[in-house]
């Protein structure tokens, strides 16, 4: 007779306790230098996946999305088992642990385009806190990722925020996935939440997509697919008080993953070049280097896959051999 003694973190087999293997493991830390990606829990004509499936050159693999419930603030998540071809829940589980076994970090993404997560008082945030944890408690999740896109109140997110890490503990990842007008100041929510929780913010991974033009560190401005609006609107932040390590780019995986704002992995490349080398830049060039760049995101692993790989198979290793 097996018997797990999930308590104690031993297995007693035969009347024999051995440690139990999944007691002693840790979180994998994430890379210097990572690559993200947003697994879809739903079908919408990219490839299907199950999150074995993900291509291992994510490090960071956001599950998109927790949602909101009828109680301000509170989320929850149902795998969509019937639009992934009757992937289950059981086999996402443990699927989830796998990857975290292949060193890989697990979150459960919160918002998204139609996303109405509301965290504005005291009753909402506490709400947030407390689902988003027992999530990561039922997953095994390693942190969260919050892709709000309509609207975020700094002073109640990062009070939430902070309340989940200490729930945590170590290993805890963080991450966020603003709009770019949502980082054109440190006066904005999303950029006044990110400086408020560096303590514990993992990565900022900017979608660099469905923006139109937008002002650089510059002043001037730049228009969404080329070289300079990634550096130039990434050095905002990278002076604005971020660290280094805390800054990646977002961009769509294929045409087809975004409205606007597709940009050739080749021109990702160039700048994150451009930002850790000071080399292959556009017009614009940083007045300094960021070796330090934590890397780049995708939407998503799914619409990398319907293209061949072709974002991962070309970002992946340039952001793996970063200095």
């Amino acid at each position: 007779m097996l018997k797990v003694l999930a308590a104690a973190g031993i297995l007693a087999f035969a009347g024999l306790a051995v440690p139990s293997a999944n007691a002693a493991d840790e979180p994998a830390a994430v890379p210097t230098h990572a690559v993200t990606g947003y697994w879809q829990n739903f079908n919408n004509g990219a490839t299907v996946q199950t999150l074995a499936q993900v291509q291992d050159d994510y490090d960071i693999i956001a599950v998109a999305f927790a949602d909101a419930t009828g109680t301000p603030g509170q989320v929850d998540f149902t795998l969509d088992s019937a639009g992934l071809g009757g992937y289950t829940d059981a086999q996402f589980r443990a699927d989830v642990a796998a990857k975290q076994a292949a060193g890989k970090s697990v979150v459960i993404s919160i918002g998204g385009e139609k996303g109405t997560v509301a965290v504005n008082n005291e009753a909402s945030a506490n709400a947030f806190a407390t689902s988003v944890s027992a999530l990561m408690d039922e997953y095994g999740f390693d942190g969260v990722d919050i892709d709000l896109e309509n609207g975020l109140n700094s002073t109640y997110m990062t009070e939430a925020l902070k309340s989940i890490a200490g729930q945590a503990g170590d290993g805890f990842v963080l991450t966020m996935a603003p709009q770019t007008i949502d980082m054109q100041s440190t006066s904005n929510e999303y950029f006044k939440t990110a400086l408020a929780v560096k303590d514990i913010l993992t990565v900022v991974n900017m979608q660099y997509y469905n923006s139109g033009t937008m002002l650089g560190c510059d002043g001037k401005v730049y228009a969404q697919g080329t070289v300079d609006f990634l550096t130039a609107l990434a050095c905002i932040q990278l002076e604005g008080g971020l660290d280094p390590s805390q800054v990646g780019l977002g961009l769509p995986a294929s045409p087809s993953a975004a409205g606007g704002g597709y940009t050739d992995p080749g021109v990702v490349n160039n700048a994150l070049d451009c930002l850790t080398k000071g080399t292959n830049c556009g017009s614009f060039k940083p007045s300094k280097t960021y070796p330090g760049l934590r890397g780049a995101m995708t939407w998503s692993t799914n619409w990398d896959a319907a293209a061949g790989d072709a974002w991962s198979n070309a970002v992946g290793p340039h952001v793996h051999g970063l200095p």
